[in-house]
C-alpha cells in the first residue's frame, strides 16, 4: 500500500515539534539570547543537553561535557544555561493546551513533540490549520515550532525535519503524494528514521542501506529475517501504511530518587531528614504514575574519593506487607532501614531511596492478615491532598521528617535562568 492508495482514506498526521525547545525556552525570557550561541546543560551542569543552531554551527556536539566548553563561556563566544526543567515543564503545557484545542485528539509524544490526528481532513485544510498553529504558539508561547504532515507517524516524523531544516517551508511541510515521499526517503539517512538506533543503523549501513528509500526498496522477506517484527513496521511506515497506533508510555520497573551533598555530613538527623524527602519522592512518583511499590531500598555513600578516610557503601531493603504509594508509608519504610545502616564513625556524600517490584494501583493484593486497611485508606486520601497543594512544586504540605525547601541544595546550577512562569519571587522586573 503506498500514499496514492491512502489519500481517499484520509487518514493523516501532524507531528509538532519545537525548535531546539529548551534553548527557546531560556529565548522566551531573554530576547537577549536570540542570535547567540547558547547551550542547555544537564543537571549539576555536567553535559550539554540542547544547542542553537549557532551552537551547533560551531561544532559543539549533544552530550559533550561542560568543562571542555568552558572555555568558550568565559570568552563570550558561548552562552550556557544550568537546565531549568520547571519553566520548560510550564512553557510545554502551554504550547500542548494550544494544541489540544485545534483538534480533536492529541497524542503527547515528549516535551517538545505531540503528534495531532487529522483524520477525515483534507490536505488543504490541514495544512492551513498547521500554518495557523506555528504563527499562534510562537506568538502566544513564544516558541517556535515546526510541522510535519504524513500518513503515517514516521512519514511525519521524516517531514518535521525537512520543515524544521529548510526555511523555505515556513515551518510546515507535507508528504502527501508518491513523488514527495520518495524524494523525502532518499533525502533522508537510515540513522535519521524515527526507530532506528544507532547501533542497528551501523549494521544497515554494512548492508548497504544508506537512506530510507534504500531501506524501502528491500524485500520484506528480506527485512523480517534481518530486523524481525520491529523492521518490519519501520518498513511498512515508510512506504505509507499505518503500523505505529497511539503508544503509551510503559511504566517503570523501578523509582530512585538520590543527591549528592554539598559537603560531607555526619549529622543522623539531618541524614535521615534527607533520606525521607528522597522516599516522598518515590511516592509522589508512584501516584503520577499509578503504581505502588512491594520493596523499598536506600542507599548512602561515603566519598569513594577521599583516601584519607574509611569508606562505607551500605545498602538496606524493607518489605512492605502490601504494596503502597502513600508518602506516609514510604518514607517509614525508608526510616527504618536506614536505622539499620547508618553508622556514625563515617562522613557520608550521598543517599538515596529506589521503590521497587511495582504493581498497579489498581491491582494491589490484599494481605489476609492486614489489619490495617481503614489506616492505610485514610493515609492514600491524605496522600492525594498533599500532592493538589503542592502541585505548583513548592513542598508547602510535608511530613515533619522532611525538610522544608525545594530539595535542590547539592545540585549545581551555576548559569540557571529564573521560574520566570511559577515562581512569584523570580518573575520579570521591570525598572
Amino acid at each position: 500500500m503506498f500514499i496514492s492508495d491512502l489519500l481517499d482514506i484520509r487518514i493523516m498526521y501532524a507531528l509538532v515539534d519545537c525548535n531546539n525547545f529548551f534553548v527557546s525556552c531560556e529565548r522566551v525570557f531573554r530576547p537577549q539570547l536570540e542570535g547567540k550561541a547558547v547551550v542547555v546543560l544537564s543537571n549539576n551542569d555536567g553535559c550539554v543537553v540542547a544547542r542553537s543552531n549557532e551552537s551547533k554551527a560551531m561544532g559543539i556536539k549533544m552530550g559533550t561535557p561542560f568543562y571542555q566548553v568552558r572555555d568558550m563561556v568565559k570568552a563570550g563566544r558561548l552562552i550556557a544555561c544550568s537546565s531549568n526543567y520547571t519553566m520548560y515543564g510550564d512553557l510545554s503545557s502551554r504550547v500542548m493546551s494550544i494544541l489540544a484545542e485545534a483538534v480533536p485528539r492529541i497524542e503527547i509524544y515528549s516535551i517538545d513533540e505531540a503528534f495531532l490526528c487529522m483524520d477525515g481532513m483534507s490536505p488543504e485544510k490541514i495544512e492551513g490549520i498547521s500554518r495557523e498553529l506555528v504563527a499562534k504558539v510562537r506568538k502566544w508561547v513564544g516558541i517556535p515550532v515546526s510541522i510535519g504532515i504524513a500518513p503515517t507517524k514516521t512519514l511525519a516524523k521524516i517531514a518535521s525535519h525537512f520543515a524544521k531544516k529548510y526555511p523555505g517551508y515556513r515551518g510546515v511541510c507535507r508528504i502527501d503524494s508518491e513523488e514527495k515521499r520518495l524524494k523525502a526517503l532518499s533525502l533522508t539517512p537510515i540513522r535519521e528514521v524515527w526507530g532506528v538506533g544507532r547501533k542497528l543503523s551501523v549494521s544497515m549501513e554494512q548492508k548497504g542501506i544508506r537512506t530510507a528509500l534504500d531501506y524501502v526498496q528491500r524485500p520484506e522477506e528480506w527485512i523480517r529475517k534481518n530486523y524481525m517484527l520491529h523492521g518490519v513496521r519501520t518498513w511498512l511506515e515508510l512506504r505509507g501504511q499505518v503500523c505505529v497506533e497511539e503508544e503509551l508510555p510503559e511504566k517503570r520497573k523501578s523509582i530512585c530518587t538520590s543527591r549528592s551533598f554539598p559537603g560531607m555530613i555526619t549529622d543522623r538527623a539531618e541524614i535521615a531528614a534527607r533520606v525521607a524527602d528522597f522516599a516522598a519522592k518515590c511516592a509522589q512518583k508512584l501516584r503520577e504514575e499509578h503504581s505502588a511499590a512491594l520493596q523499598v531500598d536506600v542507599v548512602l555513600y561515603t566519598n569513594r574519593f577521599r583516601d584519607d578516610l574509611p569508606q562505607y557503601f551500605p545498602c538496606a531493603s524493607v518489605r512492605l506487607p502490601v504494596a503502597a504509594s502513600n508518602t506516609q508509608e514510604i518514607v517509614s519504610a525508608a526510616l527504618n532501614g536506614f536505622d539499620t545502616i547508618y553508622r556514625s564513625d563515617y562522613q557520608y556524600k550521598k543517599a538515596g531511596v529506589t521503590v521497587s517490584d511495582l504493581v498497579d494501583a489498581d491491582a494491589v493484593q490484599a494481605s489476609l492478615f492486614d489489619y490495617d486497611i481503614d489506616r492505610r485508606r485514610k493515609q492514600d486520601r491524605l496522600s492525594e491532598v498533599m500532592d493538589r497543594v503542592n502541585a505548583g512544586g513548592h513542598n508547602l504540605v510535608r511530613l515533619a521528617a522532611q525538610r522544608s525547601g525545594d530539595y535542590t541544595d547539592g545540585i549545581r546550577s551555576d548559569y540557571r535562568s529564573r521560574r520566570y512562569s511559577t515562581s512569584l519571587d523570580e518573575v520579570i522586573e521591570i525598572r
